[in-house]
């Protein structure tokens, strides 16, 4: 019989967030259960170590090593740490130019829908988080400013930069894009928040408000 999770475990992470567990607890909640041979409590230790100590590539193999970690074990771990790396490679990252936020919001311009993003930006302009802001349909999304600027009101941003994606592939803004981009430029100055630039993008390119000379 293997050693699962406590189901207490669970109740207090529900209860309290994902801000709460350990690293160890978050790999149990992960792994879900040990082996027959090893608990899962020592088993996610074993984990953690083989993660502080291994790089990205080596991961898996180093993870197969352990006694009670399979290949699917394997997988799931390395698979979450992958995800956590994209989600927050972004973190401080400085922008100097329109062209540095691209590689940050790409996975975006393959959505289907079109998606409009709030970038926060420190006093230095670097990347403090990017949030969607709101979700539309294959070629028209409906953003207030109150979307755009709450989060920036609440991490205390200094500058934004607001980004969305056409699924259409044409990069061009629409009449609509050049009204709502006036409207997020009255809002910022009223707030006391910089907007730095609206990017519009696609699979291949980009379109820069800034670079245009339409901000």
């Amino acid at each position: 019989m293997e050693n699962i999770i406590k189901p207490d475990l669970r109740e207090r992470v529900l209860k309290k967030g994902l801000k709460y567990p350990t690293d160890e607890e978050l790999i149990m909640l992960l792994i879900g259960s040990g082996s027959k041979d090893v608990c899962v409590e020592l088993l996610s230790e074993r984990i953690l170590k083989v993660i502080d100590a291994s790089d990205q590539d080596k991961l898996v193999p180093e993870l197969l090593k352990i006694k009670g970690v399979g290949q699917s074990k394997a997988l799931a771990v390395a698979a979450a740490v992958e995800l956590g790396r994209r989600r927050t490679c972004h973190l401080e990252a400085k922008i100097k130019c329109p062209s540095d936020i691209i590689k940050y919001v790409q996975n975006y311009a393959m959505k289907s829908q079109e998606h409009f993003l709030s970038i926060c930006l420190s006093g230095a302009h670097e990347i403090m988080n990017i949030n969607v802001s709101s979700v539309g349909t294959v070629n028209r999304t409906i953003v207030h400013p109150r979307d755009v600027f709450t989060e920036a009101i609440r991490q205390q941003a200094a500058a934004v930069i607001v980004c969305h994606n056409h699924p259409s592939g044409n990069c061009s803004p629409s009449q609509e894009d050049i009204e709502t981009t006036r409207k997020l430029k009255s809002a910022s100055e009223i707030l006391g928040i910089t907007l730095l630039d609206h990017i519009i993008i696609n699979k291949a390119s980009y379109f820069s408000f800034v670079e245009h000379k339409m901000l």
